[in-house]
């Protein structure tokens, strides 16, 4: 549009004001005035393009403050630019909400919303550099004059820290100086253009996309430019000299609706056709006739065909008439045919499923379900609040999905919609078939796995309110749904629903403060609850469901513990499938039914080492071991994802026993970073390594594998799982994708290969992970008629979490766990907030820790009664206390600080690591201290330096 006809036209008197959130980290909203012709367009939930500064970014209506006179504003608002959506994105119900993700999390409400809508939503301003003709004419005479010497002089200027050229001018020494030469280099070879962020941001000059045109150049300019940036001051230096000219270009957005061409007969022959008469004829006969002298067998085929649809997809048409491409266009300029174009939606389903029949509900689901529906219905009539948290227990294969398609069943009767929470993609799929097997297609899937095409129309439909069920992951709980009547959220005790970059949000927390906003029912289930949300029904904030049996009253798979520590002397392989195993997968082969193994570790070996010396082969960006994928012959660091080939070679060795393995050796031109040596022996194991034994070990079997590494593409997940669905596999091989929510009436055995993987992490929920992670994965077993039977491998067979999953009795590890949480102090008897600090510099990031560790100790110091009692920085999160705390209970609070310390994980893509924990019992206080950190300004300020805020974080490491 007209950026100058639109900031200059001039409007009535009285102008209509919105309150708008951009999408930039700034701590507020701000005031604009709608144009008079967009006034009765704009509404709350829109997208809106705005001016801020001198760029044009994406901002969020969150508010319509209505018409007002200048003088009542009190300054001058600038005008919106252009509405970026036909309707709004998201219902005004929704901003209540983002305000309070906002202020819980400490987040920009505008990046809140961003993250909350489908990726690629977003256009704003990118500043170009581009170089004048003035800028190409000095190179051309003066760079040939520069030698090397020059360029290290650049070089020297660059690792000194000192780029910015010398007060004298170029219109006096007629010359560039060594930083200007680089800059206008850097330009020339990419064509006259680049991104201003490219030539002044860290790690963009990467000597690896370095290319120039300029022969003198050399390796300590390339080295240096790699280390350095050039500043803004030279820059602005070379523009004031017309070496160089700043424009901006509109980055639109990267997402788009698909549109598609609709074909039907124009009206001109329409009116043709009904002024006809012909006897005993049908239409198609009637345009059959009309066109017939005049039209090809081919145009005359068309022509029939939209008659008989009335309106049909040029896609659809193409099916039928191969050349329909080419020949609608030239009918349409002809006057037979009318082109539209319509918004097509991407169907992200796969097969079509087959309508199912409501089974008889069991005693115990009658009774659950009976009693939700209960107070439902009294919130639908409003009798009474129909706001109520429930914790749905029971044992793995208990029914709980059946009883929520019941209370769904109730929402929808109702005309409300519902959301269903589902951690894993892989189960995902699963789910979205039984709840379209019932409610057929009023269904939508919000997840990762979906193109971002495919998300943007999952994401109109429900806000056009052509569907009333999401499922999804994490981010379904942001769908606009509107009228909502039920949210769920099925294995809530699951870390994925906990977002680790950006917007770092917990999706069980916030269905439960999104159902509280919306005053219905929120239904939390799990066979293994978090201790937080168990210690909240133990406490009476939530309400405990119990489903006590699994729904064909078979038994729990019997679970046997295999002590490995008397196989310290065995092979490496019988360490790995002990005898106990192996003769039980044989036995399971030999019924023709199915076994899981586990083991949540992917690769094939994690912990490579120098033969010579012993140092373990490292990532170079990162302070982790490289893991050998031997499928992809490579050493892959699963944190940044840098990668070095390999060769593999595979020798064959027969045991006394007789049974035949095999040595891998592994051949590469990789040498240890600590002796030179290129003899790398590949230790540790993982998912990979243990489904090739299994195929040495059981060659006849059908084995396949679900990681990352075979699940990562899109489908691959969901197309192994049918494999498994429908037998055509008999052992399969996986990682925690495996462990939780499927349902195999055919997988009788499951065997786990290390129990104790997850124990000695240095993180205080060790523990409950491993508890929660074997009893998801032992509920696998025996689902369908036959008695199931789990092999657990553990060195710690006597440990509290290891004894209560072989019992299956999560109350047991409970009431052993909670004692050592309550004596430390940590969650649920207290609150964290922690504080994340990286950078590329060892020594900068060390001092700006010590520097927020002393920030937060002061105020932690300078605590007084006054203080505590003054403001409230945000509600509580409702997994804890459900409702916001009191300023007076601040009184008898006060906050623990541990660190400034290294993180678990010292450095993460060549960025250094260091973290502060800070404990309190209140959230509020924990809140103020991080509002103070800000508002001095001095943490967050630092060049180069990132501090993170993790409220109630996951990722301790």
């Amino acid at each position: 549009m007209n950026q100058s006809f639109t900031m200059n036209q001039v409007y009535s008197h009285s102008d209509q004001y919105i309150e708008v959130a951009v999408a930039l980290p700034v701590n507020q909203t701000f005031t604009y005035k709608v144009p008079e012709y967009l006034a009765n367009s704009a509404v709350i939930g829109m997208r809106v393009l705005v001016p801020f500064g001198k760029r044009r970014i994406t901002g969020y209506i969150v508010s319509k403050i209505g018409k007002r006179e200048d003088n009542q504003v009190g300054y001058k608002p600038k005008l919106i630019l252009d509405l970026l959506d036909d309707i709004p994105l998201f219902q005004t119900s929704m901003v209540q909400f983002f305000n309070w993700i906002s202020r819980y999390y400490i987040h920009p409400i505008g990046e809140v919303i961003k993250s909350a809508l489908p990726s690629g939503l977003d256009s704003h301003d990118v500043a170009l550099v581009v170089i004048t003709e003035k800028g190409s004419q000095f190179l051309l005479n003066n760079g040939s004059n520069h030698n090397g010497a020059i360029h290290n002089n650049f070089a020297l200027q660059n690792s000194n820290n000192h780029n910015t050229p010398t007060k004298s001018s170029i219109s006096n020494q007629n010359s560039l100086t060594p930083a200007e030469i680089y800059v206008i280099e850097q330009l020339e070879s990419a064509g006259g253009t680049l991104p201003l962020k490219f030539l002044t941001e860290s790690k963009n000059s990467n000597s690896k996309n370095f290319t120039t045109t300029h022969t003198s150049i050399n390796k300590a300019v390339v080295q240096a430019s790699t280390n350095k940036t050039v500043t803004h001051a030279l820059i602005n230096k070379m523009v004031k000299d017309e070496l160089l000219e700043i424009t901006s270009e509109l980055k639109k957005d990267k997402t788009q609706v698909k549109m598609g061409k609709f074909i039907t007969i124009s009206e001109e022959i329409l009116a043709k056709l009904s002024s006809e008469s012909v006897d005993n004829k049908s239409q198609d006969n009637k345009l059959t006739d009309m066109i017939f002298s005049s039209l090809s067998k081919k145009r005359q085929e068309i022509i029939n065909i939209v008659s008989k649809h009335k309106e049909i997809s040029l896609t659809a048409l193409k099916k039928d008439v191969p050349t329909a491409p080419k020949l609608v266009p030239i009918m349409a300029e002809d006057g037979y045919l009318t082109i539209t174009l319509k918004q097509v939606f991407r169907d992200p389903f796969g097969d079509t499923v087959d309508p199912d029949i409501p089974p008889k509900l069991t005693d115990e689901q009658a009774i659950v379900v009976n009693q939700v529906k209960e107070k439902m219905e009294a919130g639908f009539d409003k009798r009474e609040s129909g706001f109520q948290r429930y914790l749905l227990t029971g044992v793995t294969g208990s029914g709980k999905t059946e009883v929520y398609m019941r209370l769904v069943t109730e929402a929808v009767n109702r005309g409300r919609g519902a959301i269903i929470l589902v951690p894993e993609i892989s189960l995902i799929s699963q789910t979205e078939r039984r709840f379209r097997a019932r409610f057929g297609k009023t269904i939508a899937v919000i997840h990762s796995g979906l193109s971002r095409g495919e998300l943007l129309d999952q994401w109109y439909k429900i806000a056009k309110g052509e569907v009333s069920i999401v499922i999804g992951a994490r981010s379904a709980i942001f769908a606009p749904v509107d009228n909502l009547g039920i949210i769920i959220v099925d294995e809530e005790h699951d870390t994925s629903y906990k977002q680790e970059t950006g917007l770092r949000y917990n999706a069980r927390d916030l269905a439960l403060v999104r159902g509280q906003q919306n005053n219905i029912t929120v239904i939390l289930g799990s066979a293994t609850p978090s201790i937080q949300s168990y210690y909240n029904a133990c406490n009476g904030k939530f309400q405990e469901l119990v489903l006590k049996n699994r729904v064909n009253r078979h038994p729990l798979p019997e679970i046997t513990l295999v002590d490995l520590k008397k196989y310290k002397d065995c092979s490496w392989q019988e360490k790995l499938i002990t005898p106990e195993l192996s003769k039980a997968i044989l036995d399971c082969l030999k019924k023709g039914e199915q076994a899981l193994i586990f083991l949540n570790r992917r690769g094939f070996s994690t912990f490579p080492v120098c033969e010579s010396c012993g140092e373990a082969l490292r990532c170079k960006f990162c302070d982790i071991t490289l893991t050998l994928h031997k499928d992809s012959s490579e050493f892959r660091c699963h944190l940044c994802g840098f990668s070095i080939s390999s060769t593999i070679n595979t020798a064959s060795i027969k045991t006394s026993t007789g049974r035949t393995f095999y040595k891998t050796k592994v051949l590469s031109d990789i040498k240890c970073q600590k002796c030179g040596s290129t003899k790398i022996k590949p230790l540790g194991f993982g998912t990979e390594r243990i489904e090739n034994l299994l195929k040495e070990m059981f060659p006849d079997a059908r084995i396949i594998r679900l990681d990352q590494d075979t699940g990562g593409k899109k489908g691959a997940t969901v197309q192994i799982l049918k494999k498994v669905k429908n037998r055509t596999v008999d052992i399969i091989v996986g990682t925690q994708m495996l462990a939780k929510g499927h349902d195999f009436p055919a997988i009788t055995l499951v065997g786990v290969i290390c129990a104790d993987l997850s124990l000695n992490f240095p993180d205080f929920r060790a523990g409950e992970r491993t508890f929660q992670l074997l009893a998801q994965v032992a509920g696998r077993a025996g689902r369908g008629d036959k008695i199931g039977k789990v092999i657990m491998q553990t060195y710690n067979p006597d440990h509290f979490s290891i004894e209560a999953s072989k019992n299956q009795d999560f109350v047991q590890f409970y009431y052993s766990e909670i004692p050592f949480r309550q004596a430390l102090s940590y969650p649920p008897f207290s609150r964290i907030i922690q504080l994340k600090i990286s950078g590329f510099d060892i020594e900068k990031v060390k001092a700006h820790a010590i520097l927020v560790g002393n920030l937060c100790k002061n105020f932690i110091d300078g605590l007084s009664s006054a203080q505590c009692n003054c403001g409230n920085a945000g509600a509580a999160n409702p997994d804890f206390n459900g409702a916001s705390l009191e300023s007076g209970s601040l009184l008898n609070n006060s906050i623990e600080m541990l660190g400034p310390i290294e993180a678990g994980i010292p450095k993460i893509s060549m960025r250094y690591r260091w973290q502060i924990l800070l404990k309190s019992s209140s959230v509020n206080l924990l809140n103020r201290a991080v509002q103070h950190l800000i508002e001095d300004k001095r943490a967050f300020s630092a060049k180069d330096i990132s501090v993170g805020i993790d409220v109630d974080p996951y990722f301790m490491m």
